[in-house]
């Protein structure tokens, strides 16, 4: 038996299915109903969470002719991908199809693999038994008992299938071949690792012989929110029957009842939903010997003037984009794996989430209804790979960012109608319809659902605006976004009218700004910013305070949850991303972009991104403090108690908890005085802390912070031991060296260099190479672009030459007086430095300098000092930010107070090795045997690598300690940002001045 050529065939796109209906489980009239438990219904029967026989063929053509009679000799876990279990090679890219753009065609060599499975059933009378697969990649060939059911496609949609005729009282043999790409592969080029598979689900049905097979339930709400209509409309499979109907109030308590085919309601004075307090009411539907639960919420979601409103009140989203993503199940997801996602973006202020770039399982809207999540429910379409076609320029292809396009037209158009091809081709029409249908129709009762997204990075055109038509026809409940739709091909005029956001990804603040100069009719929605990749989200506090500049700001979905990276096949552990799996073309580590790893351990990311979506914030007006509630429906007083602590030096000096009326989006004065001065640094702290536990957070769960410096003149300063005998230095000097001892102290100083080369106490040396002027850093993912002008500046091979060197000696300290420069081979000079040294006789090196930079250079990565200390010195105390990391732009995760470092615990967090465990806002920095301080506060980190070491590697675990400790100190470092993907650096966070000074104390 040969499978048909429906996987090449757009025209074919379900052979046997079911109409696309609302996901929902039936259960007896006799059983709790539980949609969380589905499994407890008696007409739900699992046919996965066990193994099943497989075989795996690199090619369909390799699967034999008798393919339902061989026998199968591995087995394999289902839901999961093949290539977690030793079938195939994971794949990452990004952008490029993993095979020849020739649609609908795919390679010869199309891998498969035929799955088995037997299980017995007492098949009943009158009834119907209904097959579904909640999700498979890419396509699926279903046989029951060895006769030919349907195909299916649509990854991450349900298929499913009236067995019925093909099954047996008694054993069973189910056979199901999955392709690893089909036709409908072309519009699924997401970014993500290509795994192919049974991933979710495979369970039977048992219904009545006439069944209720769809319902919409619709809301609507008054224009005062006073009264609120539910009405429920049904579709039966054979004749329709009369259904009771039961209404429970969010408390429980029964409202209402009816028996009819349809059903409908006004409630007076409705409790309403949102993601703040996720209040549901219940709905029992039972026909024939099924009893149908539905939980709903009221609510209401619309544009007016220009301003994105649910229930009235202008909303934000604090939002994330999440894919199904696991290092050990690929995307094989289960409820528990989804709590925890959930629980974490509770934990971290996030209450949105775009569902990138498809359904996610059916039940996990059902989950975010329940926990209080405002979604943007996305198509499962892709097509972003067409942006890749031959373009007629002197390169192969050009990339729609790409900034040659932009002067020239005609380059720049063709590129745009390449990346349209889905969009505008009426051979695709019916499959991104049918993809748009899949979508809408499943989740059409999830009240969280507030957005239907038409899909991801596939142009625009007929097709998309067919979609769009359609969904604004069949649920003009909800909004309909698409942010491809910026994007005009050549041969049509794009019509718009069905839209209801302008949509960007990856804009400057600049764009809002540009954007509401002048007015506007629809909000504007970030469905992608701040891309998350390593050490990121420099930006996040500029975009918030961009969003609440504008009321036509509906603020943003970051790029995105978690860190994708499978682990490798070694048994090693570890894990790996793009060209680590024997991949090709793969797109690297653009996969590891993700505010939590892969195994769900937040990154300094995602604490910056909870802090800055904070749902209140105080600052100081004049003598007085205020504070600002951003929650849309939350009282404070019902939410958070506020901890307050008033500091000194970072030394506590009062405390005490207070609880604040303050309605949402009002603010409120807090009943605290500020101390008088008493000469020392003073902050006062707020902790907003939760009152009550939920089912997501517990109580004294802390929702963010605020710091307010109330007296910052006069800089902390450690409390140092003056016990050293001050003695007179011996200096010697040679062509090469100046040696400086008394007999506690000795400094080498480099004549050549113009640094210190070596400095002992006691005969124990204090660094062991060199001290030396420092301008590097490892890079950072988001620094991959202007890495390359760093590197062709030299920055990266950077060392000093001194010029002119004196000195001279009082009766305190030597001076040393030097003219040099950083430099680098072949390239031309870096900075120009003019050092003053000082050596007092107590051991105190004070090193002041003036710093001058070709103003064509590009700006610098840092500017400091790094030591090379002594294995045995990895502590340090210091005051300042802490104790996550910490930037310039990047410092709202952290207070400053008094912070211990200990790196003999350290682990690289990112998998990429890369810059990390800076702490910005530094006033001093102490270790065993000396403290660093400045004129300014600084920055510091403590390593066990050198930036070359960790510049070099590509994964943490091939990094190698260095002999030393490694100890720098910064005058300044330049920002973090999100350049992987997104705009440039801000210019305030970068170290662009072409002429600076500074001064380092470092006391013994």
């Amino acid at each position: 038996m040969m499978l048909l050529p429906y996987f090449e065939n757009p025209d074919i796109l379900h052979v046997n299915t079911t109409p696309h209906h609302a996901y929902f489980i039936p259960f007896a009239k006799d059983e709790t109903a539980n949609q969380f438990a589905r499994e407890t219904s008696s007409f739900f029967t699992a046919l996965s969470g066990c193994d099943w026989a497989f075989n795996y063929y690199i090619s369909v053509k390799n699967l034999p002719d008798d393919f339902l009679t061989q026998p199968l000799p591995h087995k394999i876990p289902v839901p999961s991908n093949w290539q977690n279990h030793g079938f195939d090679h994971h794949h990452y890219t990004n952008i490029h199809y993993p095979f020849p753009f020739d649609p609908p065609y795919v390679p010869m060599e199309n891998p498969c693999g035929h799955y088995r499975h037997h299980f017995s059933l007492s098949k009943q009378p009158n009834k119907r038994y209904l097959l579904n697969f909640e999700g498979v990649d890419s396509c699926l060939f279903v046989y029951v008992n060895q006769q030919f059911v349907g195909y299916g496609q649509i990854s991450h949609c349900t298929n499913e299938f009236d067995i019925t005729d093909q099954l047996n009282s008694g054993e069973n043999q189910l056979d199901v071949v999955v392709l690893k790409w089909c036709d409908g592969s072309y519009l699924e080029d997401q970014d993500k690792f290509r795994m192919s598979g049974i991933f979710r689900d495979v369970y039977l049905l048992t219904r009545d012989e006439n069944y209720l097979q769809d319902f919409f339930i619709r809301t609507q709400l008054t224009d005062d929110f006073n009264q609120a209509q539910i009405r429920i409309e049904t579709q039966f499979v054979g004749q329709k029957q009369t259904i009771d109907f039961q209404l429970f109030n969010p408390q429980g308590t029964l409202i209402c009842q009816q028996s009819a085919v349809d059903f409908a309601i006004i409630l007076d004075n409705p409790v309403l939903w949102n993601a703040e307090n996720s209040q549901l009411y219940r709905l029992v539907m039972t026909v024939g010997n099924e009893q149908i639960e539905q939980k709903i919420g009221l609510r209401h979601i619309e544009v007016k003037n220009g301003i994105l409103r649910l229930n009235g009140e202008a909303i934000k989203f604090k939002g994330v984009n999440r894919h199904d993503s696991d290092p050990k199940t690929g995307y094989a997801v289960s409820r528990e794996q989804a709590s925890l996602d959930l629980q974490l973006m509770k934990q971290h202020n996030i209450n949105a989430i775009r569902t990138a770039h498809y359904p996610n399982s059916p039940w996990f809207s059902e989950m975010c209804d329940h926990y209080g999540f405002y979604l943007i429910a996305e198509s499962d379409i892709e097509c972003h790979g067409a942006s890749m076609l031959y373009v007629e320029t002197p390169e192969q292809s050009i990339l729609l960012n790409d900034p040659r396009i932009n002067h020239d037209e005609k380059m720049r158009q063709q590129a745009i109608d390449n990346f349209c091809y889905f969009a505008r081709n009426p051979a695709y029409k019916s499959a991104i319809l049918d993809r748009t249908y899949a979508n809408v129709e499943r989740d059409k009762n999830r009240t969280s659902v507030l957005i239907w997204s038409l899909g991801n990075e596939s142009g625009y055109g007929e097709n998309f605006e067919a979609a769009a038509a359609w969904i604004k026809q069949r649920d003009c409940s909800r909004l309909v976004h698409y942010e491809s739709s910026i994007y005009q091909h050549s041969e049509h005029q794009n019509d718009l009218t069905h839209l209801d956001f302008y949509s960007e990804m990856y804009p400057a603040t600049e764009s809002l700004d540009r954007y509401f100069s002048q007015p506007q009719s629809k909000p504007y929605l970030l469905c992608e910013y701040s891309h998350a990749m390593g050490n990121s989200n420099g930006d996040a506090e500029d975009y918030w305070q961009t969003f609440e500049k504008y009321a036509g700001s509906c603020g943003g979905f970051v790029w995105e949850w978690c860190d994708h990276a499978p682990y490798l096949p070694d048994g090693s552990g570890n894990v790996g991303y793009g060209g680590d799996f024997g991949d090709t073309p793969n797109d690297g580590n653009f996969c590891m972009d993700g505010l939590v790893s892969q195994d769900r351990l937040p990154h300094s990311n995602l604490l910056e991104l909870k802090n800055v979506n904070r749902p209140v914030r105080a600052f100081r007006q004049d003598d007085k403090i205020l504070i600002k509630n951003y929650w849309d429906f939350t009282n404070l007083a019902e939410q958070i108690f506020i901890r307050y602590t008033w500091k000194e030096n970072g030394n506590v000096t009062q405390q005490g908890e207070l609880t604040i009326d303050c309605a949402p989006k009002q603010t409120a004065l807090l009943p605290l005085s500020l101390p008088e001065y008493q000469g020392k640094f003073t902050t006062l702290d707020l902790a907003y802390i939760a009152k009550n536990s939920t089912e997501l957070l517990s109580s004294q769960h802390s929702y963010g912070f605020d710091q307010i410096v109330i007296y910052d003149r006069d800089l902390v300063r450690p409390k140092i031991s003056q016990n050293i005998t001050a003695l007179l230095w011996q200096v010697t000097e040679t062509t090469q060296k100046l040696h400086i001892e008394n007999g506690i102290f000795s400094y080498q100083f480099d004549k050549n260099k113009g640094i210190f080369s070596y400095i002992s106490k006691n005969g124990c040396a204090i660094i062991e190479q060199p001290l030396d002027f420092n301008i590097w850093r490892a890079p950072t993912d988001n620094d991959r672009l202007i890495r390359e002008q760093w590197q062709n500046a030299g920055y990266d091979k950077a060392y000093s030459r001194a010029y002119q060197i004196s000195w001279s000696q009082s009766e305190s300290a030597v001076i040393i007086e030097a003219d040099l420069a950083l430099v680098a081979t072949s390239k031309s000079r870096i900075l120009t430095l003019k050092v003053i040294y000082q050596i007092e006789n107590a051991g105190e090196l004070c090193i002041q300098l003036n710093a001058t930079r070709p103003a064509h250079l590009p700006y610098l990565p840092r500017f400091g000092l790094r030591f090379f200390l002594p294995k045995q010195l990895n502590k340090a105390h210091y005051f300042g930010y802490g104790d996550a990391e910490s930037y310039i732009d990047k410092y709202h995760l952290a207070r400053l107070g008094h912070y211990a470092v200990d790196i003999s615990h350290y682990e690289m967090p990112y998998l990429k090795p890369q810059e990390n465990n800076s702490h910005y806002g530094t006033h001093f920095v102490s270790l065993e045997s000396f403290t660093i301080m400045a004129d300014q506060p600084f920055s510091f980190n403590l390593l066990p690598y050198s930036q070359e070491e960790m510049t070099e590697k590509v994964h943490c675990y091939e990094l190698h300690e260095c002999a030393s400790t490694v100890l720098c100190v910064d005058y300044k470092m330049s920002g973090i940002g999100s350049n992987s993907c997104g705009p440039v650096l801000k210019p305030q966070y970068r170290f662009n001045e072409t002429e600076f000074n500074c001064c380092f104390y470092i006391r013994f």
